[in-house]
């Protein structure tokens, strides 16, 4: 059994990492003929895009994994079973259940490696792969917005501890990769929503321990005590204090990497930060469905892996004259291509119709493992 596991894993595990490079090649030509119209802009050089496509390779390994251990082991199993090896073994009394067990030890490390990817090489790589484009090109994070950057904060009596006493809306016209802000607008309200201060500032950069440091900026203050039983305008305008400043401590539960999170592709989110985003979502009351349903899908996604060779493990029985392995290789691209797209689609439709995030993230996956069953059953009666 173990010279058996031995060898199903260097053959599977050779097809697969060769599945994967050639995966990984194409969607490198394309990223980079579609990099190649932005080079030249600014100081975005060959270099850079090149840069920048690497970056993004991660990303693709996380994607394609389930798909290449898909075709890599169909690959193997169908060359064993062209070469009869696989009758072979069926004959010495390796049973069904014996190849299943198998095939779950080498997935483990494919699902390992998946989750490991996702979780921590492809959030560091998709930001950084942004922030190298964006200085290149002179860019900030926000400009594609065309009133900048808005969130939301809760106010709280002793800075980050104790009860809300109040809403604050942030406006950021830029953020620059760096994570600097620049050119921002606070709103601040009590607890029935009347303006208490309208706070503006050129610039803020962080200064660690959820405090961000204003700079260059006025402050007007709208206090309820002030306007209590004002009725004109002229003893509103007389109320209202205005001053300017050029530093000012502001603390706030919004940190850099919440912000970002506006600009950034759940699905390249880590699990940690998908769920410490829902959290500050929903502590400010926000949708969190979107959010909620990336958590799961980067939870269940590794165990894809062990759905995709399940799948594969059919063809082992379908004999060479039964189809070729050019075939059997394009059976299992498409399939790949289809739990795909049904993954992508039933994340939209599970945001769309309310669905619990987990069925949401967990049914595609289930879906084409009764399909492998099926399959795995079919084969064997015949």
């Amino acid at each position: 059994m173990k010279i058996l596991q031995k060898y199903f894993s260097v053959e599977i595990g050779r097809s697969v990492v060769f599945v994967l490079i050639a995966f990984l090649a194409l969607f490198a030509f394309f990223d980079m003929v579609g990099e190649l119209k932005a080079v030249g802009h600014g100081g975005y050089k060959i270099q850079n895009a090149f840069l920048f496509v690497l970056m993004g390779m991660p990303a693709y390994i996380y994607e394609l994994m389930p798909i290449a251990a898909l075709i890599g082991t169909i690959w193997a199993l169908s060359q064993f079973a062209a070469r009869s090896e696989f009758t072979i073994m069926r004959a010495s009394s390796m049973s069904t259940g014996m190849v299943g067990m198998i095939l779950l030890k080498i997935g483990v490390v494919f699902a390992i490696i998946t989750f490991v990817f996702g979780e921590f090489i492809v959030p560091v790589t998709s930001t950084m792969a942004e922030r190298v484009k964006l200085s290149s090109l002179g860019g900030s994070l926000s400009q594609e917005f065309r009133s900048g950057l808005w969130t939301k904060d809760v106010i709280k009596a002793n800075g980050q501890d104790g009860e809300a006493i109040g809403s604050r809306f942030l406006n950021v016209r830029e953020v620059k990769p760096d994570g600097q802000l620049l050119n921002l607008k606070i709103y601040e309200f009590n607890r029935n929503f009347h303006l208490t201060a309208l706070i503006t500032a050129a610039k803020a950069s962080y200064a660690g321990g959820n405090t961000w440091n204003l700079q260059d900026g006025t402050e007007a203050d709208f206090g309820d005590v002030k306007l209590s039983g004002i009725v004109n305008a002229s003893d509103i305008t007389t109320a209202i204090s205005t001053k300017k400043f050029a530093n000012k401590l502001l603390v706030s539960e919004m940190t850099p990497e919440i912000l970002s999170v506006g600009f950034s592709d759940p699905e390249e989110m880590s699990a940690y930060d998908l769920i410490n985003y829902t959290q500050y979502l929903s502590e400010n009351k926000r949708e969190t469905a979107r959010y909620e349903i990336a958590f799961w899908k980067k939870v269940v996604y590794p165990f894809a892996v062990f759905v995709m060779m399940a799948l594969a493990l059919p063809f082992a029985y379908l004999h060479f004259r039964s189809g070729g392995v050019s075939l059997k290789i394009f059976t299992g691209i498409m399939i790949g291509v289809s739990f795909q797209l049904i993954n992508s689609l039933f994340s939209h439709l599970g945001l769309l119709n309310t669905w619990p995030p987990l069925i949401t993230a967990i049914l595609p996956s289930t879906l084409f493992l009764v399909a492998a069953i099926a399959a795995l059953l079919w084969v064997e009666r015949h």
